[in-house]
């Protein structure tokens, strides 16, 4: 399940500066390399975490290697890596060097596993961060009541929102500055 948080924002590109609810997924935990092949190998049983771990590993080398050498990589169900470009103009083809490149950036499309996960997800409502550290605070000092509003940093009317989860509202981060309303 996805547990989700609600907070009020402004969306950032709206001429309407009324504030709508959001929906924020909150992080449960983050899965290292080790635990996340570990788990792989507890689902296989052939291999073992440390086999796992290492084709893990080398792929990613590989990965970059080939990415580097302008190539795509399709890797089935997961998806596709590759690479774009960044460049600032320069005043003509000729002018135009490899200096005029800032940045290299992966693409990933995914591949069919990942496709339509919304129709395979369950969702559960649950406090902010902000309410359920506030809560454990609240129980750990004897105390029978949590100030929600101080909780979250004042105003439960503001804007809310880390900001960098776009028009949709549905980001990744489980920042406790956001201003879940739950």
């Amino acid at each position: 399940m996805i547990p989700y948080s609600v907070y009020m924002m402004v969306p950032p590109y709206s001429e309407d500066p009324t504030p709508k609810a959001y929906a924020k997924n909150q992080v449960s935990e983050i899965w290292t390399l080790e635990k996340f092949s570990k788990h792989i190998a507890d689902h296989n049983g052939v291999y073992s975490r440390g086999t796992v771990k290492g084709v893990i590993s080398d792929m990613c080398e590989c990965l970059v290697e080939q990415m580097l050498n302008g190539n795509k990589v399709q890797l089935g169900e997961l998806g596709t890596f590759g690479i774009s470009i960044s460049s600032v103009g320069a005043e003509s083809i000729d002018k135009f060097t490899s200096k005029n490149i800032k940045s290299v950036n992966i693409l990933f499309t995914p591949g069919a596993d990942f496709e339509n996960l919304r129709s395979k997800a369950e969702f559960v409502p649950v406090a902010s961060r902000a309410a359920q550290t506030a809560t454990l605070k609240a129980e750990k000092a004897g105390e029978t009541t949590v100030d929600l509003e101080a909780a979250k940093g004042g105003s439960s009317s503001s804007t809310g929102g880390s900001g960098d989860s776009g028009s949709t509202g549905g980001g990744g981060n489980d920042d406790a500055t956001d201003d879940p309303l739950v």
